[in-house]
């Protein structure tokens, strides 16, 4: 009886947490499908209801900055910034995880201490050299940040996938003739789909949901990525919370499109963090 009791208690406890933490959401999303006039005296006011999509369209095409752009901008630099450290981490990891060479430990050591790294402590540095090598306001300029920025934690992350992998197989394909390359791009990236998706899919949406890198990088109105011209939305005397809500469920919705699409991979892929190394 105890134990129902204790079990009861649980779930009750882990409904209310959802309740609380679904509850922003749930307003945003009731204020971006209803017109203004019916929600100021509250979201849950439902004496009338009229849902729309005007202030989704009214997003979109914001007089000064349409978040259809930004959303077409961040989509390119999410992309490009997932790619590039997915596989040269890949590279780095295998490395790790099967060869020995001198200062392994403290070069790992190193991706370990960078990953615990605040942005805001290299924010005037990293300024400095984006300016010096003229890649500031510009997509590779932030591009290559963010993939400089994810390849700490997903060497890591990869590392330890790699580890769980069965040597014996890599060890008969290298009997068979095959070199260390072929080895690592025919056998064990296909093997390691699960976490190569997981890594894929996590970087996507740091990029995607990132504000504090591209404010530092990119200001020119033409090129903000749609975090920062969901903040320009918000006007100097006027804010238009309904197309202000309805921009935020726009950009909220493709992380979740992502993790809706990949969840079966992420508790193959996150094996690779509690694994010992």
């Amino acid at each position: 009886m105890k134990g129902k009791v204790s079990t009861v208690v649980a779930h009750v406890v882990a409904l209310l947490i959802g309740v609380v933490w679904i509850l922003p959401v749930v307003s945003i999303f009731m204020v971006a499908i209803r017109p203004i006039r019916e929600v100021l005296h509250g979201w849950w006011n439902f004496k009338e209801f009229h849902p729309t999509l005007e202030n989704f369209v009214e997003a979109l095409n914001h007089p000064t900055t349409p978040l259809g752009r930004g959303l077409l901008n961040s989509f390119i630099i999410a992309s490009l910034a997932m790619i590039t450290p997915v596989f040269i981490a890949a590279l780095a990891a295998y490395t790790f995880a099967r060869f020995s060479f001198p200062v392994k430990t403290y070069l790992f050591l190193t991706i370990i201490i960078m990953m615990a790294m605040p942005q805001q402590m290299v924010a005037i540095p990293l300024f400095r050299i984006m300016i010096n090598l003229g890649l500031i306001n510009t997509y590779l300029g932030l591009i290559l940040v963010h993939t400089a920025w994810g390849l700490p934690w997903i060497i890591l992350f990869l590392r330890n996938f790699f580890l769980t992998l069965p040597i014996e197989v890599e060890e008969a394909a290298r009997v068979d003739g095959a070199s260390d390359f072929q080895i690592f791009l025919r056998i064990v990236l296909p093997m390691s789909l699960p976490a190569l998706l997981s890594v894929t899919a996590l970087q996507f949406t740091w990029v995607w949901n990132d504000f504090f890198l591209a404010l530092l990088i990119i200001y020119s109105p033409d090129k903000l990525v749609a975090t920062q011209r969901l903040v320009w939305m918000k006007g100097k005397y006027h804010t238009p919370w309904d197309a202000l809500c309805a921009g935020a469920i726009l950009v909220m919705i493709v992380p979740v499109i992502i993790y809706a699409v990949f969840q079966k991979y992420y508790v193959k892929g996150m094996v690779g963090w509690v694994i010992k190394g």
